[in-house]
């Protein structure tokens, strides 16, 4: 098998170490697997200066030759996608095939933003005689972007593939908890051709690296996914500076089951889907509003496929769910348990930790939750599911919109009036009927509310890259 890489810091088209270094921890094991450098001033100082460098040449750069070089960086990482996925399983502890996935999910968006590359048109203006008015897309600039540690690999590709294919440079600042996923994506690029300065990965302490990043002149666009805390004082930062933001921000997704569906299929897909990567996905399916006709099916179904869950070591044959990130989440997981069951909840099953090394908990669910029920309000990040009888499909939209969050949202319904209501009336960014599948490479992905702003995916992807820029011409002066 592969060992864990040599953590590096990349600036500039060179492999960098420091002095200071931080810990890399195997979720499942609890044991140090490695240590990245940290970045301070100088390191972020030469990081946006070389971006600055990078983004002189790369805009430059014809977008059909950038699509190509994307694509060799994509087809380099289909070619390393075990090695890629056995270092994910290392440091993040999600199951070595979810992780295989993971790499060929990345390859996927950066091949779908290739294409876009070449698509960036503007347009002609009707206009009067002698006079052009022409639209034109350039590249906004250089890009400071920050990615989570739940997908190491997919989500900074998602950042890396916007900005590059848009023709900006862009410094990747990615979760310290998770550091490999991105280094293996830099490697890629880095053996694909990639010019120095066009693309710069950092780690450090993240409220250090952010303030040093985004007031800078040389920033442009700041590009974050992770919690909603944390994307407003990012906002806050950028804004100080009239510097865009590309937020993809926290969710609580809810799911409506109505009373025509077939109740089996969509427990078992649900609970399958809510346990993925150990619930810690801003997508999965959290509060499920289940028609009370057929309410104690399918919480029967969906807990049986619950406690039948293989939760494990990701290296282990059969591993469906691995560990949390880290202890805290254990921790919250079991705060929200505790909170829920005051309230009147009840525990169908779980609600524990697993064994007493690694971050693992048991895939819980809870059942008729009030209200008041702190995770009602608050993303659990977790395999927690919450399930709740409702009377009617305006109950459910009802709950469904009744958090301050707005980007994923799944109905089970085969009746076209129940999904021409959800359409109308849920309030997300993503809706998934009959499937519990929010994002693709070729489909706009992100939030409404306090989930976030702006698009990534899609033809809509590659526009918070782009600055618009208006073309009057005149033939004669006037």
């Amino acid at each position: 098998m592969p060992t864990y890489p040599d953590l590096k810091l990349y600036i500039n088209g060179c492999w960098r170490t420091t002095d200071d270094t931080l810990a890399v921890v195997n979720p499942a094991t609890e044991e140090e697997i490695g240590r990245h450098p940290v970045a301070g001033p100088t390191e972020l100082d030469n990081a946006l200066d070389a971006a600055a460098a990078g983004f002189a040449v790369w805009s430059r750069t014809a977008p059909r030759d950038r699509a190509d070089l994307i694509r060799k960086a994509a087809g380099l990482m289909r070619e390393r996608q075990d090695e890629i996925a056995h270092s994910i399983t290392l440091e993040h502890g999600k199951p070595f095939a979810q992780a295989r996935l993971e790499v060929i999910r990345g390859a996927e968006f950066f091949e779908w933003d290739a294409g876009e590359a070449v698509r960036t048109y503007g347009r002609v203006i009707p206009s009067a005689a002698g006079v052009r008015y022409i639209v034109h897309h350039q590249p906004i600039g250089p890009v400071a972007a920050f990615s989570p540690w739940n997908f190491p690999m997919s989500q900074p590709a998602r950042k890396v593939g916007g900005a590059l294919a848009s023709g900006c440079s862009i410094i990747l600042k990615a979760a310290e908890e998770t550091p490999a996923g991105a280094m293996h994506l830099v490697r890629a690029f880095e053996d694909a051709g990639l010019p120095p300065g066009v693309l710069n990965l950092v780690f450090g302490v993240p409220a250090d690296i952010s303030q040093h990043l985004i007031p800078s002149d040389i920033t442009k666009l700041v590009a974050f996914t992770g919690s909603t805390a944390v994307g407003r004082h990012l906002t806050g930062l950028a804004s100080d500076h009239m510097t865009p933001v590309l937020m993809e921000l926290g969710g609580h997704a809810p799911v409506i089951v109505c009373e025509d569906t077939d109740v089996e299929a969509a427990a078992l897909s649900s609970a399958s889907r809510k346990y993925r990567n150990a619930g810690q996905v801003c997508t999965s399916p959290t509060r499920f509003f289940v028609h009370e006709q057929i309410f104690e099916h399918f919480l029967e179904v969906f807990t049986k496929r619950a406690e039948t869950t293989v939760v494990g070591n990701g290296m282990d044959q059969g591993v469906e769910m691995g560990p949390l990130a880290n202890e805290r989440r254990i921790a919250a997981l079991a705060a929200f348990v505790a909170d829920a069951r005051e309230t009147g909840a009840e525990l169908v099953t779980g609600g524990n930790r697993l064994g007493s090394a690694g971050y693992f908990f048991e895939p819980t669910v809870l059942a008729r939750v009030p209200g008041n029920a702190l995770v009602m309000q608050e993303e659990p990040f977790g395999p927690l599911a919450i399930i709740n009888p409702v009377e009617s499909l305006d109950a459910a939209i009802e709950q469904a919109n009744s958090v301050p969050y707005g980007l994923a949202a799944y109905g089970f319904t085969n009746r076209a009036d129940y999904v021409d209501r959800m359409v109308d009336g849920i309030e997300a960014g993503n809706l998934s009927i009959n499937t519990l599948e929010a994002s693709l490479p070729e489909t706009p992905f992100g939030g409404v509310k306090s989930s976030g702003y702006g698009r990534e995916g899609g033809s809509e992807g590659l526009h918070h890259y782009m600055a618009v820029k208006n073309l009057s011409h005149s033939m004669t002066i006037v």
